[in-house]
């Protein structure tokens, strides 16, 4: 059973740094794009910041210069390294990961079961 385990959350003050882990784990073919969603209350979940199999970042706007998100294709292991945090900052977030489980199978999307990062003002 292919699943992703995120890990790192928690409560920091504004300007504080936080990092975030996600691991997959099972029966693994392939990975293509591993990624951070984040969905704070009363509000959608959004794009945080995406990087491709070949190390392709994409970041929000809100996140530009602040967040750095890198992969270790060797582990299947993807950290989120975020610094200069703002109470904005505060949700819910989310790991996923495009996976292929057996050659059998097309790609399909992963998620993982959300970690709280609450920062204070």
């Amino acid at each position: 059973q292919v699943q992703l385990v995120e890990s790192g959350g928690g409560l920091v003050q504004a300007g504080g740094s936080l990092r975030l882990s996600c691991a997959a784990s099972g029966s693994i073919v392939m990975i293509g794009t591993m990624g951070w969603y984040r969905q704070a209350p009363g509000k959608q979940r959004e794009l945080v910041a995406s990087i491709t199999s070949y190390g392709i970042t994409n970041y929000a706007d809100s996140v530009k210069g602040r967040f750095t998100i890198s992969r270790d294709n060797s582990k299947n292991s993807m950290p989120l390294q975020m610094n200069s945090l703002e109470p904005e900052d505060t949700a819910v977030y989310y790991c996923y990961a495009n996976m292929k489980a057996s050659p059998s199978e097309y790609f399909s999307d992963y998620w993982g079961q959300g970690t709280q990062v609450t920062v204070s003002s």
